[in-house]
């Protein structure tokens, strides 16, 4: 069984990588409206409580202590089995954690951005945007209830 597994994860790392590197460097989709400044668009920020599922890399990470980035792909079987705990995450946490999706296998964009090799990687942020933490693989619940606890979300 563990053998299984471990071939699984390397054909899937080896699925991705190819999906990544056979895509340009320039995103084929504008971040915003051509006709207004950039100054003008407003960064984006999961709803409390909720997920926010996008392609889009301004995150405004200001809003929230911490900001946990899953990214993956929605039929990876190891990001699949993180759903839950991002949503329990995202509804336990509401003022404190945002949670942000990125699928990679439709648009390799934010996987480039931070350095993505395998998927699942969870990536945590803070308020100044400065990565303090990353897993790769399935992250257990408890583990990382631990972790935002360490960072100072309140139970």
């Amino acid at each position: 069984m563990k053998r299984n597994s471990l071939i699984l994860m390397v054909w899937f790392a080896i699925l991705t990588l190819c999906l990544t590197l056979g895509f340009s460097r320039e995103s084929s989709r504008p971040e915003s409206d051509p006709g207004v400044p950039p100054q003008a668009v407003e960064k984006i920020t999961a709803p409390k409580g909720e997920i926010l599922v996008t392609n889009r890399l301004d995150v405004d990470f200001s809003k929230r202590l911490v900001t946990f980035i899953e990214i993956g792909a929605d039929r990876c079987i190891p990001c699949k089995a993180m759903q839950p705990i991002m949503k329990e995450i995202a509804a336990k946490f509401p003022e404190d954690v945002q949670v942000v999706f990125y699928d990679v296998w439709k648009d390799p964009e934010p996987g480039r951005h931070y350095g993505i090799q395998l998927i699942p990687t969870q990536v945590f942020v803070d308020r100044e945007g400065r990565e303090f933490h990353r897993h790769v693989g399935f992250y257990d619940k408890e583990k990382l209830i631990q972790l935002l606890t360490e960072k100072g979300v309140k139970k």
